[in-house]
């Protein structure tokens, strides 16, 4: 079913869309009222969900993509000064990979808002498959749809499309691609609407908000994302978020063991933080926060035609009195396939999780074994091999609500942090409540 109603809305850059939870919701819909047409927005469709209906404005299935390109979402490169913080390489690195895949699921009633974090690598197939590619990693589904509708308008006949109209249409076919295969992968499931954000509207967000409280397990540091960090609570600013949010691997002497999908905890970890900092009045009372936000949305973010900002704003008012879980989609292994690092996961078990996220009966559900499934994280092969791939942060996240009691179980040594829970492992849920310590 095609969405194609088009409305002229106030828009807000996508963390703050997810993660602000309405909170200064007057001030920042002010600041935002009349930028709807400097942003890009596509739409979409999903031809395999069985029954497409319209979307219950009291629950809302929200995909959020980080991309991996370097550039704004018009092509254009960043300043020389934003790649030297990104840590990754310059306008030519990176690609249309789809990197952050984060599926946020609100309920009706609000209880047990849940977001699911996809690991970019897991092979999956590509519903089209464009340019003939049947299988793959979930992620390259949007680079691979875009360069296949390029290439058909490039040599179309007599087309009078300017060099921006096919590079957007292209995009926008990209776009269709990664919200559809994720949607099959996931059980043929209704998607109501995309946030999808650049690398460079990632660190511009955390540069208009920062210092982020974060927190983790052990020291640790790493060559390809810059990141060097001390166990325990700390603040950081928009550089170490980069890095925070893109390590995947330890370089140092006796750091911890890190793969792909500790980097998915770091990224949720991050936007439990980012939303605690958000919920802080002053932050969306501060004129340069909110127009520094602005600047971002208009040049890092595109959304779907039919995303009601002010309607989700509502929606996140109940949202924030319950808080928000995360939780990351189980592998089976590592796996080399025609040259590629891959995760082989179990299709069956991935559908079951999600559908019992949608029935809201996940969490009522005993705890999995942590020892009984994943890939063995002694095995130096797990590793992700890719080294120097950056990747954007998570475009949006929710954090604890207030009054939530905090868990206490400290992290970084035997004295616990107030405020705090240890988690050791990215198998294990993250609860509404704390500041999560991560490895």
């Amino acid at each position: 079913m095609s969405r194609r109603r088009r409305k002229r809305l106030a828009i807000v850059i996508s963390v703050t869309l997810v993660a602000v939870l309405g909170l200064g919701a007057a001030a920042v819909a002010f600041a935002f009222r009349g930028v709807s047409d400097n942003i890009v927005r596509s739409e979409f469709e999903l031809p395999q969900v069985a029954e497409i209906v319209e979307a219950d404005p009291g629950e809302q299935n929200i995909l959020i993509m980080g991309m991996d390109s370097r550039v704004d979402q018009n092509g254009n490169p960043l300043p020389d000064g934003v790649y030297e913080a990104l840590h990754a390489g310059g306008a030519d690195d990176g690609g249309y990979n789809a990197n952050v895949l984060m599926f946020l699921h609100i309920p009706e009633d609000r209880s047990k808002t849940v977001g699911i974090s996809i690991p970019r690598d897991n092979y999956v197939e590509i519903p089209g498959a464009p340019l003939g590619v049947s299988y793959t990693k979930i992620k390259e589904a949007y680079g691979l749809a875009m360069q296949e509708k390029m290439n058909e308008l490039v040599w179309q006949e007599d087309s009078e499309l300017t060099d921006e109209e096919v590079y957007q249409q292209s995009r926008a076919a990209g776009r269709q691609a990664q919200i559809e295969t994720v949607s099959h992968f996931l059980g043929d499931v209704r998607v109501d609407h995309f946030v999808e954000m650049t690398m460079g509207g990632f660190y511009h967000v955390a540069e208009a908000v920062a210092p982020v409280s974060v927190c983790l397990n052990q020291a640790t540091e790493d060559f390809y994302s810059g990141a060097k960090f001390e166990a325990g609570l700390q603040e950081i600013d928009a550089q170490e978020a980069m890095s925070f949010v893109r390590q995947r691997r330890d370089t140092g002497f006796d750091g911890p063991f890190l793969t792909d999908l500790d980097r998915s905890r770091r990224q949720q970890a991050f936007l439990v933080s980012l939303a605690e900092k958000l919920r802080e009045t002053s932050t969306l009372m501060n004129p340069k926060t909110v127009w520094s936000l602005v600047d971002v949305t208009q040049k890092h973010v595109a959304l779907d035609s039919e995303f009601d900002v002010l309607g989700f704003m509502r929606i996140a008012q109940d949202v924030a009195q319950h808080g928000a879980h995360f939780i990351t989609l189980p592998i089976m292994e590592f796996a080399t396939v025609d040259g590629a690092e891959v995760n082989i996961v179990d299709v069956d078990e991935v559908q079951a999780i999600v559908a019992s996220v949608l029935d809201g009966s996940y969490f009522d559900a005993p705890p999995a074994d942590p020892d009984g499934a994943g890939p063995d994280a002694t095995d130096p092969d797990a590793a992700d091999p890719e080294a120097g791939d950056g990747e954007v942060g998570d475009a949006a996240g929710v954090g604890a609500a207030d009054g939530a009691p905090a868990a206490g179980d400290g992290a970084a040594g035997d004295d616990p942090i107030p405020g705090t829970e240890n988690y050791d492992s990215w198998e294990e849920p993250i609860r509404a409540g704390s500041i999560p310590c991560v490895n």
